[in-house]
C-alpha cells in the first residue's frame, strides 16, 4: 500500500497587531439648580466611589465647574453618561454629564 506524504510545513501563527480602545473621560457639569447631595449620590450610585471620594469630586465640580468622573471605554462612558442623564431627568435636576475623548 502506498502512503502519501504530506506536507507538515506548519504556519507560524499571525501576529494581531491590535490596538487598545480609545479610552473617554466622562465628566459632570456644574450648574447652578443640583444639589450638592444629588452630585454626591450620582457619583456613588454610577461610579462606585465612597463618600469621601464623591464629596471630592461634587466639589471639584463645584468650585471648577467640572470634574472627571472616571475613563472608560466608548460604549462604557456612553451608558454612564446615559444613566446619569436619565437619572438626573427622574428627579428633576438638570446636571449635565458629558465624554470626551482622552
Amino acid at each position: 500500500m502506498a502512503t502519501k506524504q504530506q506536507n507538515s510545513s506548519v504556519l507560524a501563527p499571525e501576529q494581531a497587531k491590535t490596538k487598545p480602545p480609545h479610552l473617554y473621560r466622562v465628566i459632570l457639569f456644574n450648574d447652578d439648580y443640583t444639589t450638592m447631595e444629588f452630585v454626591i449620590e450620582v457619583l456613588k450610585r454610577f461610579f462606585s466611589m465612597n463618600r469621601e471620594r464623591a464629596l471630592q469630586i461634587m466639589l471639584k465640580v463645584h468650585n471648577e465647574g467640572s470634574a472627571v468622573c472616571g475613563v472608560y471605554s466608548r460604549d462604557v462612558a456612553e451608558s454612564k453618561v446615559s444613566q446619569v442623564a436619565e437619572f438626573a431627568k427622574q428627579h428633576g435636576h438638570p446636571l449635565r454629564c458629558g465624554m470626551e475623548e482622552t
